[in-house]
């Protein structure tokens, strides 16, 4: 593994070093920038906006896009630098995610010129927010057990169903639709890819209150939503290909992104060190100390791992299997570093109150967060059979409604 930058790569974070110090404020030590759904108020969402237009403006604001489609044409190894550079500074939260992670290189890859060209330059800007309508309530982790109907209709796509856990639905312009164009082939052989205009007629996003108190997600409703024929992307029935292409730069954003939420280990020690019990301080109590040390083991572990990835996409290499396993880890870590935050404050672990909990109640936010990113990007089951069978080479595990009709694959309604 390299663990120090290339001349070419150290010149690249000079480079980005200064523009972000002429044009941000660095952060404070100990200060961190809100995360995505801690504030999605309109003035936030602005601000985002005029900090991506800003970005585009100078070349920085999609660094391994193609000069073609207004991005910078880097690497990846650059764009991790960037986001390296870019999180020490006192900037909005990242609503494009969806937009310039996942639905713009889904477009390069599947979408017509008139389709790139009408998004993209947009989507680059911030212009217009981008959202995911993949999941639904019935299908679990099974995307391709969907059952959101898009018929025909003349040019016109009529679509009936419900999606949920739609991140901004409530604020995006766009989304990126999966739906069933036909139910009389097996379930991955019916579907179809779709972009979708959220302010249409028809399409309802409500907001989905969550135990930490936000409300990012969405479960969004379809009742006879019209969605033009020239908004399909790809052939009728290839939907499953073009989802593959969007989960892909999914996982690997959410791999490589690490997990958020919360401290690290430096916190939960000064943690241990500022809580007492009639002995003294917690961080003198042997197996406190050992439950501790065996998250920075982990830490480091996971740390390294990275370097794997960073190694890979510094020598122009395909990066391995460091993402899942990284986001399976790390995922399960950090609630469980929660967990012993809120245990170590005692009765005070229960309230979200910044004035009575200790480090403000970044841990109980911590906490309350810590489930969903378990599930975000691929659940932990999912993960597992992804290194089971891709990594390790296991067989999978039997799948027998794969060849069926998806109509007449049995519901948990059928006896």
């Amino acid at each position: 593994m390299d663990f120090d930058d290339t001349r070419e790569e150290a010149a690249f974070r000079a480079e980005a070093r200064s523009w972000l110090e002429a044009n941000a404020s660095p952060l404070e030590p100990g200060e961190t920038n809100p995360g995505l759904g801690e504030s999605d108020d309109p003035d936030t969402i602005r601000a985002a906006q005029a900090w991506q237009a800003k970005k585009a403006d100078a070349g920085w604001a999609c660094i391994t896009w193609p000069e073609a489609y207004g991005g910078r044409g880097g690497s990846p190894i650059q764009s991790v630098i960037w986001g390296q550079e870019e999180g020490k500074f006192r900037v909005p939260p990242n609503v494009f995610g969806i937009g310039l992670g996942m639905a713009g290189p889904t477009l390069m890859a599947h979408g017509s010129d008139v389709q790139q060209q009408r998004w993209l330059p947009k989507m680059l800007r911030g212009e217009e927010i981008w959202c995911q309508l993949f999941s639904e309530p019935a299908a679990g982790s099974d995307l391709a057990g969907l059952r959101t109907r898009a018929e025909r209709d003349g040019d016109d796509w009529v679509v009936n169903g419900q999606k949920i856990w739609t991140s901004g639905a409530h604020y995006c312009k766009w989304g990126i639709l999966v739906a069933r164009t036909d139910p009389n082939v097996p379930k991955h052989a019916g579907l179809s890819y779709f972009v979708v205009d959220m302010e249409s007629t028809g399409v309802e996003a409500r907001q989905i209150r969550q135990i930490s108190g936000g409300a990012n997600f969405n479960e969004v409703f379809f009742t006879d939503a019209r969605i033009p024929d020239a908004n399909r992307i790809s052939e009728v029935g290839n939907g499953w290909a073009v989802a593959i292409t969007t989960l892909m730069n999914e996982r690997a954003s959410i791999g490589s992104g690490g997990i958020g939420g919360g401290g690290g280990v430096k916190d939960l020690i000064a943690l241990a060190r500022e809580v007492r019990d009639e002995r003294g301080p917690l961080l003198e109590n042997a197996g406190i100390r050992e439950r501790i040390a065996d998250y920075y083991v982990r830490t480091k572990g996971l740390q390294f791992t990275s370097y794997r990835t960073l190694t890979a996409l510094s020598r122009g290499q395909t990066p391995g299997p460091e993402g899942s396993i990284g986001k399976l880890v790390a995922a399960k870590m950090r609630q469980d570093m929660a967990s012993l935050a809120l245990e170590l404050q005692g009765l005070a672990g229960g309230t979200l109150d910044p004035s009575l909990a200790v480090q403000d109640a970044a841990w109980q936010e911590a906490y309350l967060w810590a489930p969903g990113m378990r599930i975000a990007g691929g659940t932990d089951e999912i993960l597992r059979n992804i290194i089971a069978e891709r990594v390790l080479r296991l067989p999978p595990e039997p799948r027998v409604d794969k060849e069926l009709a998806f109509r007449d694959v049995p519901t948990g309604s059928q006896g």
